[in-house]
C-alpha cells in the first residue's frame, strides 16, 4: 500500500509540474503578443491545445498529432510596399533547443505549414513566411509593377522570418536557441543558399534541396524548352509517348534493367533517332520533329556566345508521378509546370507585361534582360561561402538524378565552384553533397528516396544520422560528425498504405553506391561508397 500511495503521489506530482510548465508557457505566450521588433507587427499569439490545431484547407493528419505550443503570427514591413506575413511555433513544453527555420517552393505565397509541423515533432521551435506575397506557388501576378516585394521573394522575407522566429524563441524560452538550422527544397532550396550568402550569421546548419540558386539561368533554360516545344506544333511530344521514351532509356542505360531508374544519367547517352516512327505514328515512336526535340532538350540550350546557361534534362527522368508529363510536356501544350512558371517569371518580374508571348522571345536577350532586372535579388550563385564557414556553419546540398524541374548537374556545377573557392580540405569541413539515383524532384521517384529530407514522411525515416539527413546535419553541427552517407528507402503502396521497400546508401559526392558483387541488391548492406568508374 505505501508503494501504490508514493506511485500514486508521484504520477499527481508530474501531473502538476507538468500542468505548471503549460500554465507558465501559456502565460510566457500571451506576452509575445507585447513584443516590441523592428518594424514587425505581433498580430497574434495563441497557446494551442495538443491535437488542436485548426487550419483551413489542411487537411493531412500530422496536425493532429501536435504537443500543445505558442503559435504567434506577424507582420513585417521592411520596405513601404512589403507586407510579408510569418508565424513562429514554440513548444510549450519538452524544447530541443533547436530552432528550425521553413521555406517555399515555387513562387511561395503560403506559409509552409508541413514543415513547421515536422519541426515542432521534433521538439524545435520554428518559424515560416508566406515571402511577402499570397497566392499558389505558380502564380507570379503580385510581382506586376511591384519591384520591392520581388526583393522580398528573393531573399529579405526568409531573412525577416529568421530574425523574427530566433527573438520570438529567445523571449519565449529566455535564452537563444542553442542551434538554429534550415531545410528546404527547390525555390526554399535557392533561399537556403541565400541564407548562407548574404546572412551567414542566421544559421549554424544549413539543408538545400534542389536548389533553384540560378534562377535567372534556370528560367532561360525553361524558356528554351517551352520553346522547343511549342514553337513548331509538330516538335510537341504528348504526354501518352513517355512510357516508350522512358522504357527505351531503360533498356539501353540501366546497370540493373529490375531497378527502374538509372544510377547515374551522366553515363546514358540514349539517341532519340532509335524510336522514330518506321510506319504511322503511335504512342510507341516519334516523330522526326519530336525526336529532334527530344534530342534538343536532352542536350540544353547552346547560346550564340558560346554560353550555357543551364544544363539540358537528364534521360531516365521520363516517366513517374511527378516526372515530365507534369512539369515538362504537361498534358497539353500550355500546360505544364515549366510553361506556368516560364510566363508567370517573365510576364511578371521581367517584362512587366502581362500578355508577353514568350514564344517569340529571342532566348540570349530573355536572359540578359533577366539578368539586369532580377538576378541581384534572386540569384544565389555566389560560391563563397567564407563567412558561414568560419561561423562553423555546415550546409548539405542534396538533389535526385531524376528530378524533372532543375537539373541536378546545376548543383553539382555550384558545389564544385565552392569547393574551389574554398579549397578542398577546408571545403571538407562545411559542405557536403547528395545525388540520389531515382529521385524526383524534391522527393519520390523509383528510387530509394526517403532519407529524412524536407517533405519526406517522418514517422517512415529512422530517427537517427544514419537513415535521416537532417539528423546528419545535426549531428555534424553539434559533435563534429560529418555524413559520409545516409540510408534511403523507398516506399512502397501496399493495399493502399505506404509501406517501406529496397534501401540504398546515398554516398557523399563525388562518391556513389556501388553495388559489392554478392548479397541481396534491395538491402543496402549489399553496397559501399565508391568512386564511380
Amino acid at each position: 500500500m505505501k508503494r501504490l500511495a508514493a506511485a500514486m503521489c508521484l504520477a499527481l506530482f508530474g501531473s502538476a509540474a507538468g500542468w505548471s510548465q503549460q500554465a507558465n508557457g501559456i502565460r510566457k505566450c500571451a506576452e509575445l503578443g507585447r513584443l516590441s521588433l523592428a518594424h514587425t507587427t505581433i498580430v497574434g499569439a495563441e497557446a494551442i491545445e495538443a491535437g488542436k490545431l485548426a487550419l483551413p484547407n489542411e487537411k493531412d493528419p500530422v496536425y493532429g498529432r501536435l504537443p500543445a505550443f505558442c503559435r504567434v503570427t506577424a507582420e513585417s514591413h521592411p520596405s513601404a510596399d512589403s507586407k510579408i506575413a510569418i508565424e513562429a511555433w514554440l513548444p510549450l513544453e519538452g524544447w530541443s533547443g533547436r530552432f528550425q527555420g521553413a521555406g517555399n517552393g515555387g513562387f511561395a505565397g503560403s506559409i509552409n505549414y508541413r514543415d513547421m509541423a515536422s519541426a515542432v515533432l521534433r521538439g524545435d521551435s520554428t518559424a515560416a513566411t508566406d515571402t511577402g506575397h499570397t497566392g499558389t506557388s505558380v502564380e507570379a501576378g503580385w510581382a506586376l509593377g511591384h519591384p520591392e516585394k520581388i526583393v522580398d521573394f528573393g531573399y529579405r522575407a526568409v531573412h525577416e522570418m529568421s530574425l523574427t522566429g530566433e527573438a520570438l524563441t529567445r523571449s519565449f524560452y529566455g535564452r537563444a536557441a542553442g542551434h538554429r538550422y534550415f531545410a528546404s527544397c527547390s525555390d526554399g532550396g535557392r533561399e537556403a543558399l541565400m541564407e548562407a550568402q548574404r546572412f551567414p550569421s542566421d544559421y549554424d546548419g544549413i539543408l538545400a534541396g534542389a536548389p533553384a540558386f540560378n534562377w535567372t539561368d534556370l528560367l532561360a533554360d525553361f524558356l528554351y524548352t517551352v520553346q522547343t516545344l511549342q514553337r513548331d506544333p509538330a516538335s510537341y511530344i504528348p504526354a501518352a509517348k513517355l512510357p516508350a521514351i522512358g522504357k527505351a532509356v531503360l533498356a539501353m542505360c540501366a546497370k540493373d534493367p529490375g531497378a527502374g531508374f538509372l544510377d547515374d544519367p551522366r553515363q546514358c547517352h540514349f539517341d532519340p533517332s532509335t524510336l522514330l516512327c518506321s510506319a504511322a505514328d503511335s504512342d510507341e515512336c516519334l516523330t522526326p520533329p519530336q525526336a529532334a526535340a527530344l534530342k534538343a532538350l536532352y542536350a540544353g540550350p547552346d547560346l550564340k556566345d558560346g554560353k550555357t546557361p543551364s544544363h539540358g534534362w537528364m534521360p531516365g527522368a521520363e516517366t513517374g508521378p511527378n516526372g515530365w508529363a507534369g512539369w515538362i510536356t504537361g498534358p497539353a501544350p500550355g500546360k505544364s509546370e515549366i510553361w506556368q512558371f516560364t510566363t508567370g517569371y517573365l510576364d511578371d518580374m521581367v517584362y512587366d507585361k502581362a500578355d508577353l508571348d514568350v514564344l517569340q522571345l529571342d532566348l540570349q536577350q530573355a536572359l540578359k534582360k533577366a539578368q539586369l532586372t532580377t538576378g541581384d535579388m534572386l540569384d544565389a550563385v555566389n560560391p563563397d561561402l567564407s563567412a558561414f564557414r568560419k561561423r562553423g556553419g555546415k550546409l548539405i546540398l542534396y538533389h535526385g538524378w531524376n528530378d524533372p524541374a532543375i537539373p541536378a548537374m546545376d548543383t553539382v556545377d555550384y558545389y564544385n565552384k565552392a569547393v574551389a573557392a574554398a579549397g578542398e580540405a577546408k571545403a571538407d569541413g562545411f559542405v557536403r553533397l547528395f545525388l540520389v539515383p531515382g529521385m524526383q524532384h524534391c522527393g519520390g521517384g523509383p528510387g530509394a528516396t526517403t532519407f529524412g529530407q524536407v517533405g519526406a514522411l517522418d514517422e517512415l525515416t529512422p530517427n537517427n544520422p544514419e537513415h535521416n539527413i537532417q539528423r546528419a546535419l545535426e549531428a555534424w553541427v553539434e559533435t563534429g560528425t560529418p555524413p559520409e552517407k545516409v540510408i534511403a528507402t523507398h516506399l512502397a503502396m501496399e493495399g493502399g498504405k505506404l509501406s517501406t521497400g529496397f534501401t540504398r546508401p546515398i554516398c557523399a559526392y563525388p562518391q556513389a553506391a556501388a553495388y559489392s558483387g554478392s548479397g541481396d541488391r534491395n538491402d543496402a548492406g549489399s553496397y559501399t561508397c565508391a568512386l564511380p568508374k
